[in-house]
């Protein structure tokens, strides 16, 4: 182990928190300690929590069978039931479960539980499944510590659930331990670097020092700079061209980029256009027309109805007028947007890859610079300069997203 997760797996409180970076090996310590729970008693149940069904399936079932398997402990795992059966008599069993509906954590009473990235979820929700988990943490096993024990790992998300119960004032029995991603000695020798030169420096103190930090209040894109992220560049004869596009009715709008050595280039905008049949003939005239090879990355709900005509969508306009689309089955959740273009805007490297046209876009180079977060912790809409960022951000969070690693990618690594 590393030394915070040797740190951690020591701890003796009721609800210890392992609070991290990327790579600390959140779930790797969650899977030593479960098992560590789990040899206490045959009879003990141990509950795991991760947010969505997805990562229970393919990141802490993998790797709790992995653990299993490396003991020498031999298991089934019942999918169907999601629970880990094993035929030791010296080890208990583990039922796994998801977060995103806590009304749902009933009907089973469990020894210890490690709840995984906690944090990840909206605080009203997160603080409802910590106290269901709770409150089915009350099983007695024979032979086990009396201590029934919540535990939590996970990335701190700002200031939320973790850090309102760990971070500001802890109640009794609560402990946190924090770590960095650069404790973890198993990652490879650029893990940290690549890690800086793909965040915006917001990020950083969260997803690489493991420390809480605002990631709400203030503006949207507060490193953005009209000198310091501008070009003079323009679009050449013939170039291919990329065009992010944000669909409402009167105001549509759409964000002209050319890709120089690998970044995007703003070079063009467009505003309060009236509907989609007058965008598609408007880029089909400007630039379509020229010989300009053009790709749209349009918001996704265009696929569901157009502004102009219920029976067409946005999106099949676009197809029509000869257009090829490039966007997935929903959009981006709204934070990865806007880190993707924060961190292109500057990353922890202190290069600004994002460069604009801050003369032929002057209402983006406006909206990157004013828009806000509202009280909800949301991208401030009101002002009405969110169309053009939403537009700017669509293509940008296609081709240049943010991928959180995660453990099944480099689980020999312990992270």
């Amino acid at each position: 182990m590393t030394e915070p997760q040797y740190e951690f797996y020591e701890l003796t409180d009721k609800y210890p928190a392992f609070v991290g970076g990327f790579g600390t090996g959140k779930t790797e310590t969650l899977a030593n300690c479960a098992v560590r729970d789990a040899l206490e008693s045959s009879s003990a149940l141990i509950a795991l929590y991760e947010p969505t069904y997805d990562l229970v399936r393919l990141i802490l079932a993998p790797r709790m069978e992995e653990k299993l398997s490396d003991l020498g402990i031999r298991y089934k795992y019942n999918k169907q039931e999601n629970i880990i059966y094993t035929s030791s008599g010296q080890c208990g069993d583990f039922v796994l479960r998801t977060l995103e509906n806590p009304a749902r954590i009933v009907g089973y009473q469990s020894y210890r539980a490690h709840v995984d990235e906690i944090d990840t979820l909206k605080k009203d929700q997160a603080r409802l499944a910590w106290q269901k988990i709770i409150a089915r943490n009350r099983q007695q096993p024979a032979g086990a510590d009396p201590l029934n024990r919540v535990s939590a790992y996970t990335t701190p998300e700002g200031f939320r659930f973790v850090y309102d119960t760990w971070g500001r004032n802890p109640k009794p029995g609560y402990r946190m331990i924090q770590a960095a991603t650069y404790t973890n000695p198993f990652l490879p020798d650029d893990y940290v670097d690549s890690l800086r030169d793909s965040y915006p420096p917001a990020l950083i103190a969260a997803y690489i020092e493991g420390k809480f930090t605002n990631l709400n209040s203030g503006s949207v894109y507060p490193d953005f700079c009209r000198k310091l992220n501008h070009t003079d560049e323009v679009e050449r004869e013939r170039e291919p061209l990329l065009i992010g596009m944000d669909f409402n009715r009167l105001k549509m709008s759409a964000v002209v980029y050319v890709q120089r050595e690998g970044v995007p280039v703003a070079v063009a905008e467009i505003t309060d256009g009236r509907d989609t049949p007058y965008m598609a003939n408007l880029l089909k005239q400007q630039y379509a027309d020229k010989g300009h090879p053009i790709q749209i990355f349009p918001d996704a709900s265009g696929a569901n109805s157009s502004s102009k005509n219920a029976s067409e969508s946005d999106l099949s306009i676009l197809k029509q007028a000869g257009f090829s689309i490039r966007v997935n089955s929903r959009n981006p959740a709204i934070a990865d947007r806007v880190n993707a273009v924060n961190a292109l805007i500057l990353n922890g490297q202190g290069e600004r890859r994002l460069k604009i046209n801050t003369n032929r876009c002057p209402h983006l180079t406006d909206g990157l610079e004013q828009q806000a977060y509202d009280k909800n912790g949301m991208p401030d809409k009101s002002s009405g300069v969110d169309h053009l960022n939403d537009a700017a951000g669509y293509p940008l969070a296609f081709l240049y997203p943010i991928v959180k690693p995660t453990p099944t990618q480099t689980q020999d690594l312990r992270i």
